[in-house]
Order: C-alpha cells, then structure tokens, then sequence
C-alpha cells in the first residue's frame, strides 16, 4: 500500500532526505497536486514547476542547501522548490500582499541564493559565486538550473564561453523541454532536439563510462581520450563541451531513480571543470489541462482544477494589449511596410493575432531584446515600419541598443511598451518603473503614454505617421476604462496635450494610465466644491509648453502625475519651468511619482493605494496643496472663491 501524505511530514529538506526512492516518487505526486492547487487559488506561473517536480526532489535529496547553492533560473518554476524548503505552510500566500513571491528572492529565504525572475542569469550567477567560493577556499556546490528557452539569450552563451576561461567547478542543469513562454526558436532550439535525436553518440558515450568504472585509473583515461576523439567523429562535438563544460545527457527528467543516480555521481566525481547535465522534461507535467495547452500553462489565472478553465468575472472591456494587436494589425492591412517583432512574448504582447494574419512580417527572436531592438534598426534603416512589441521592465535589458543602434541614428523603431506602470502580483521585477526616466532623457525620441484605450489607438497610428525619429507609446496591463473604441485612429500631433475638464485654483497634468483615478478624484472633488482642471499630456517629450504654460497662468497649483520613478515626467515639466520658461512662474507645482523603493507584489490597486497614487490618494494632495482639512468645507469655499 502507498504511504500517504508524504509531503506533510516535510517541513524542511532535511526530512527529505530520510526518504527512499519509492517514497521520492510518491513524493512527487504529491508535490505536484499541491502545487496545482496552490496556483489553482493564486494564480501564477504552473506549467514550469510541474516541469521540475522530480529534479527538484532529487537535487535537493542529494545536495546539501542551503550550503549548497541553488539557483534556478527566472525563478518562475520554483514553487516546489518553496514548498520543499520551509514554505510549505505560507505558500497559499503565493503572490499575495505581504505573501510569498512569485519568483526566488534572497530576502524570503537562505534556500533562495539569488532573486531572479528575468532569464539567463543562473549561469552567470553562479559563475561568480565560483569564483568567490575559490577565492575563499570553501567547498561547498554550486549547481545552476536553466531552461532552453534562456539559452536563446545572449547572457548565457556569454557566461558559458567566459567558463571556459575561468574553469571554476560548477554544475548547471539544462531543463530541455522544448517550451518557454512562447513556443522556442531559433538555431539553439534546433540543436538541442538534433542533440537529443543522436543515439549515436550518447549510446557510445554511456558505453565507454561503463567499462573505464572497471577499469584502472591510467587505462581509463586513454579510455577517455579515445571517446573524445570517437565524440567529434561521430557527433561533431557538442557545443558546451567546446565552451569548457563536461557534457552529460541528455537523459529523462521524470525519472527520479537516474536523477539521483546521476546527481550522486556528479557530486562525488572530481571532475575540474564545470559540468553542464541535460534533462529532457515535459512543461505541465502531470496535469492534461496543462500538458494540452498551447502554452503549458505558463502563466495561468485562477482556475478550476478539474478542467483547467480560468474562474474569473468576465468583462466586456477590452484589454489594452488587445487594443494594440488590433489597432497594428488595421494598420498593417494598408501599410505592408509594417512589420512586428518580440521577444518570446507573443501572446503577451497581443502580436500572435498579428502573426497569423501576417507571419511573413512578424518575428519572434526568442529572449533575445537586444538583438530585437537592433534587428529592428536594422530593418528601419531599410525603409520598413518596425514595432517592437516589448514590455517596459524587459525593454530595459535592450538599453544600451536602444541609445546606440536606434537614437543615435535616429532610426524610426516604434517602441510598443506594455506593462507599463505597477503590474500586480509579478511584483518589482516584472513593474514597468522607469522607461519614462531612460527613454525620456535620449536625444530625437517622441515619448507617448496612453491615459486610455482610445488614446492608445491614436497613439499606435501616430506612431505609423513617424518616419525621421523613433517612438515610443507606453499602456498599462490589464483592461481599460470602457470607452466606445468604434472610433477611428487619428494621427496626434506630435506634442499636444488635451485639456479634459475646466477648473479653478488648480490643475492636474497627468500622463498616462493614472489618468481614471485622476478623473474619480477630480469627482469626488467636486462634491466638495473643488473645481480642477484636469489635462492629459498624452507627450513627455516632446512636452506641451504651451499647455503647461496656461496651466501655470491660471492657477496657484500644478500636480504632475506618472506611473514611473523620479527623473520622467515630473522632472521633465519642472527642467521646462525652471530653466526654459519665460514668464516668471508664481504657481506652486507638486509632482506625483513612484516613490525611492520596489514596491512589492500585491493586487495592483493595493499597490497605487500603498504609495497614495490612486484617486484618494491624488484627493490628499489637493488639500495638502490647498492647506484644508478634508472635511474643512468653509475654509474650502473661501480658498476656492480666492
């Protein structure tokens, strides 16, 4: 009879490694329901974890954290590993306020020894730790875990080829399951599965270890010799080995019983290089809605657990990723100059619905930003109409391209930024925080942000229009006001704000997606007698002076508001009244902007409500400006009356 409830008895991976082989494998059984239901009530990223039950079990069978370093890469297959190592208890607070996190982060536990939750940093991570494990004459492992789809990154091949110099002793485990977020692409695909098909090869290789165990240790070595000499006959080599890495796979990651095995050995071998393993896995392992999904469930809302369908209040209003993929692709059907390109993010970024209505003209380069963005110069300087569909926290891993390849030569690439702003339970890693800064201070870009879904597709068509300059349009996650999108596109003109609503004594200039709080508090507001003028910017740069300008004539106070950090928006209007304004300027002016910290993961309202940038919190700015208590209404009719 099966044991029952082995993961109860785990609270620490010190119970794990009592267990035998037949309990690992129930074990993870168990570990993987729980992970489906914890995320079937949270929400979050599924398919990934359910990857990796088993070679989480076993790595951590085998090695000792949290001396031992383990570092998974991205960090969003990581939930079992949470449950595993002291979590078990909170992980029903997954991607809650004041809960446990979405991806690793240093500051939640010692089991996790580098935050992440961008890709292809494990290697590099844990290069450096081999280094300094070296340097301080400790002992102790250090095993990487990294997926295919981060090896279509620059950052790992970097890494890799730096290893091969350093020779630090490390393992990094390649999770080869053929899936990332999107469905992989590109040559290093290819050669994984071409790597995985030569039996040839791993079959002569599995050969020659077998007999050198038996053999002594200088007849062995010749062994080895030979089979490295019979590798480049009969394979060609392998990539990783000619990086530095000792090559081992690619074997079964589902197979508990050849994980330990061969994680045992690796730990025992005295093998002075780093060792690279290849597993092969199935993303959404053992759950069918998952396994049958386009994406394997890798990024899921909450969901019932017996079919797999999302639990979520419908809504009618449009998303404002959905806004942009239709509004490209009308544009697209009387411009064929347009062309779309991402970077692993086709359905997040709405452009799948492009590629199949044009797939000559989109392109997904894999996690590959800064090849994408130089790519799209590239193909803007040949006269097409790039848009890079990116969102702002991944734009920012593409900087140097976009100063260098792009503004510079002043390239017409249009930037569609998405995520901009506070994203939710992804927390301060996936938070779109400061494109407005870095965007905003390069020479020849036109900077626009959407204060809704009608702007955005003003925004995408205007855009189109630019063709001596590049451009960038930021739009928030999730759906938009609800506003009739019948409409037809207009081109902006380049820099003109719009004036919403007429007041007295003091405006408001917003610029982008806190434009609905800004509308709600300028209501309840007015309930108490206080008029304001509310303006959308619609540009950081270029800026409307001469809307600020009759903003700053006509009333005592001006509030700035963004969805970004210090040095945007805000900073840009005061450098314009400070240093280039003629008329001498008597107003007070307030900017409202993300606050000196990361702000962590919770519900997106309970994040704006924690830094007082939703409406209530815009309310207290007034009367702070104003000098009023809130429910001071004589002094308020005798300020407003002034």
């Amino acid at each position: 009879m099966e044991k029952k409830n082995i993961l109860n008895s785990i609270n620490s991976v010190k119970d794990l490694k009592k267990l035998s082989i037949a309990e690992l494998k129930i074990l993870a059984k168990e570990l993987r329901n729980e992970t489906i239901k914890v995320v079937s009530r949270t929400g979050g990223h599924l398919g990934a974890g359910l990857g990796v039950v088993e070679l989480t079990i076993a790595v951590h069978y085998i090695f000792d954290a949290p001396d031992d370093k383990i570092i998974w890469d991205v960090g969003h297959q990581s939930y079992p590993h949470k449950i595993l190592t002291g979590r078990k208890d909170r992980i029903h607070t997954l991607r809650q306020k004041d809960g446990i996190y979405g991806f690793t982060k240093r500051s939640e536990s010692e089991y996790d020894p580098f935050g992440a939750a961008h890709s292809s940093t494990s290697i590099s991570s844990a290069l450096g730790m081999g280094i300094a494990r070296d340097i301080q004459n400790k002992n102790h492992n250090i095993i990487s875990i990294i997926g295919d789809g981060a090896l279509s990154a620059g950052m790992a091949y970097e890494a890799m080829n730096n290893t091969g110099v350093i020779k630090s002793q490390f393992l990094t485990i390649l999770n080869d399951n053929d899936m990332s977020i999107s469905k992989p692409v590109g040559a290093m695909s290819t050669y994984l599965s071409k790597l995985l098909m030569s039996k040839s090869y791993t079959n002569l290789r599995s050969v020659i270890k077998k007999i050198a165990e038996k053999l002594p240790n200088k007849i062995a070595k010749s062994l080895y010799r030979a089979e490295e000499y019979s590798k480049g006959i009969v394979a060609g080599g392998t990539l990783f080995e000619e990086l530095g890495f000792y090559y081992v796979g690619p074997i079964d990651g589902h197979n508990i019983n050849d994980l330990v095995s061969i994680l045992r050995k690796i730990k025992d071998s005295k093998i002075d290089k780093p060792i690279l393993l290849h597993i092969i896995t199935k993303k959404g392992k053992g759950y069918p809605p998952a396994e049958n999904s386009y994406d394997k469930f890798h990024g899921v809302e909450k969901f019932d657990v017996i079919s797999g369908n999302p639990i979520k209040s419908k809504s009618n209003i449009k998303t404002y990723t959905k806004v942009f993929s239709e509004t490209l692709i009308e544009e697209a059907l009387i411009d064929d100059k347009i062309v779309a390109v991402t970077a692993a993010m086709s359905q997040g970024t709405g452009l799948d619905s492009f590629a199949a209505k044009f797939p000559k003209r989109f392109f997904d380069v894999g996690i590959a930003e800064q090849h994408a963005v130089t790519m799209c110069a590239g193909m803007a300087a040949e006269g097409l109409k790039p848009f890079a569909a990116i969102y702002s926290t991944f734009l920012q891993r593409a900087y140097d391209q976009v100063v260098h390849d792009v503004a510079i030569q002043k390239l017409p690439v249009r930037f569609a930024i998405d995520r901009a702003g506070l994203v939710g339970a992804d927390g301060a890693t996936h938070a779109g925080s400061f494109d407005i800064t870095y965007l905003s201070c390069l020479p020849n870009f036109v900077i626009m942000a959407a204060g809704d879904e009608l702007e955005l597709k003003h925004m995408v068509k205007t855009a189109v229009s630019i063709n001596d300059r590049p451009s960038a349009f930021r739009y928030p996650r999730g759906s938009g006001i609800g506003l009739n999108l019948e409409e037809t596109s207009m081109i902006l003109e380049i820099g003109k704000g719009r004036i919403l609503y007429e007041g007295k004594n003091i405006a408001i200039l917003n610029l982008g997606g806190r434009l609905k709080e800004c509308i709600q508090a300028r209501e309840d507001l007015s309930r108490k007698g206080i008029n304001i003028t509310l303006a959308d910017a619609r540009f950081a740069k270029p800026l409307d002076t001469k809307m600020i300008d009759s903003l700053l004539d006509n009333h005592r106070f001006l509030i700035t508001i963004e969805e970004g950090s210090i040095g945007g928006f805000g900073s840009l209007v005061l450098n314009y009244i400070h240093n280039n304004r003629k008329n001498k300027t008597t107003s007070t002016v307030q900017t409202i902007f993300f606050p000196d910290k990361f702000v962590d993961h919770a519900t997106p309202e309970d994040q704006y409500q924690s830094i007082e940038m939703d409406a209530k919190g815009i309310e207290k700015k007034v009367y702070e400006l104003l000098n009023l208590n809130k429910y001071d209404y004589v002094k308020t009719k005798t300020i407003i009356s002034e």
